[in-house]
């Protein structure tokens, strides 16, 4: 039986970052490193706080 738990990652995108290029961002972290998107928050000066998710499976011994 495997055990599933997550490893997170946060990122900071400034105010001047076009949404192009934050979704450029994004998707080659969901691509290549195998990330998910768990939380996008944008604050009212524009900046945006993003945490990515990915599975983490650990294996349990069987005997």
């Amino acid at each position: 039986m495997a055990v599933l738990d997550y490893s997170y990652f946060d990122i900071y995108i400034p105010r001047d970052t076009t949404r192009e290029a934050a979704r450029q961002l994004l998707t080659e972290h969901a691509e290549h490193g195998d990330w998910e998107l768990d939380r996008l928050r944008l604050f009212p000066d524009g900046t945006r706080r993003i945490r990515l998710r990915r599975k983490i499976i650990r294996a349990t011994r069987t005997m």
